[in-house]
């Protein structure tokens, strides 16, 4: 099948690549951008462990067509932070043992902050709400509530608390 150009801003940076129309956004991110912290699972949309942000909103790389990226401005896990600059919701989960396998995580913390981007002070029940796409089968999920709390008061004691690609 024929390939077709497809431009978009991930983490910051942007890119122009060819792509067959019928590709997800996960195979690109992975095999093409060799991002893999957006992790492959269910390929269904159910597990939401391939969560990104698409202009600031969480959605299932698994189940979308890497063309709707077109022009958009997507983030990854990799965006989020790394080893020398954390995000306050990476640090968090550290410091709270919020993981346990750790395969969930970058869904996790994609899905937290697209959360925190729309409600900055959630109580518990709006974080189970906004976590909710993203099944964790190790670990209850009251130590991922105590670290997205944590990451809201400490985003909200520091503001420029950004991403990694200058959005917080």
């Amino acid at each position: 099948m024929s390939t077709i150009p497809l431009s978009l801003n991930v983490n910051g940076r942007d890119y122009t690549i060819q792509v067959e129309p019928y590709r997800t956004l996960l195979e690109v991110l992975r095999e093409d951008l060799r991002l893999t912290g957006t992790k492959a699972n269910c390929l269904e949309g159910e597990c939401g462990v391939c969560t990104v942000l698409i202009d600031g909103m969480a959605v299932n790389a698994c189940i979308m067509l890497a063309i709707r990226a077109r022009g958009r401005r997507v983030l990854t896990v990799e965006g989020l932070g790394g080893p020398d600059s954390m995000h306050p919701l990476q640090q968090a989960f550290i410091e709270h043992a919020a993981v346990q396998c750790g395969y969930c995580i970058p869904g996790m913390l994609m899905s937290a902050a697209a959360l925190l981007a729309e409600e900055p002070a959630p109580d518990d029940e709006a974080i189970l709400d906004g976590l909710a796409g993203t099944l964790c089968r190790c670990t209850g999920y009251v130590k991922i509530i105590q670290a997205v709390q944590a990451a809201a008061r400490q985003l909200a004691a520091n503001p420029s608390g950004t991403m990694g690609d200058g959005t917080s």
